[in-house]
């Protein structure tokens, strides 16, 4: 078990379609574990595979009493509406408000490569979503207007600076 680094804005494998998992063996075990360490190490509620530079469909979250680890994951079902805070790992955790789907379905592999469901709502499920997101190339921040979305960037790269 290992912290792995975390890719930032604007690593190019966070644009790109993450491949299959295709192979779960232990490899992949070791791989969830690293990522839930990375995860808690940088006080995080989820993290996908591109995130620490990987370009692969698979991602772990422990997240309002929600922990599981998801290759291949699909939202396949949304109902309503929530609008709320949203930030990422991936972008210094620059908080903007974000307008998603209150429920969410994801059907996922876990582990061992069997498929299952599982239903979530409010936080739970903007994070089966932004995680799902990340392994479609796509970040928070593209659900963002584009002034809105010019301003966390601005932000982010400002704090980075600083550092």
């Amino acid at each position: 078990m290992a912290v792995r680094t975390i890719t930032e804005y604007p690593g190019t494998v966070l644009a790109e379609v993450g491949k299959p998992v295709e192979r779960f063996d232990s490899e992949l075990a070791a791989l969830a574990d690293d990522m839930f360490d990375t995860m808690y190490h940088a006080e995080g509620v989820g993290l996908a595979a591109p995130q620490i530079g990987l370009g692969l469909r698979f991602f772990v979250m422990d997240c309002d009493g929600i922990k599981l680890v998801a290759a291949n994951p699909e939202i396949v079902a949304t109902e309503g509406e929530q609008s709320g805070q949203e930030g990422c790992l991936s972008v210094g955790k620059v908080p903007a408000v974000v307008v998603r789907p209150l429920r969410a379905t994801l059907r996922a592999q876990d582990l061992n490569g069997e498929w299952f469901e599982r239903e979530a709502e409010g936080y739970a499920a903007r994070c089966f979503m932004h995680e799902t997101d990340h392994c479609d190339g796509k970040l928070f921040i593209d659900h963002l207007p584009k002034l809105r979305r010019d301003m966390v960037v601005k932000r982010f790269k400002k704090e980075k600076s600083w550092k």
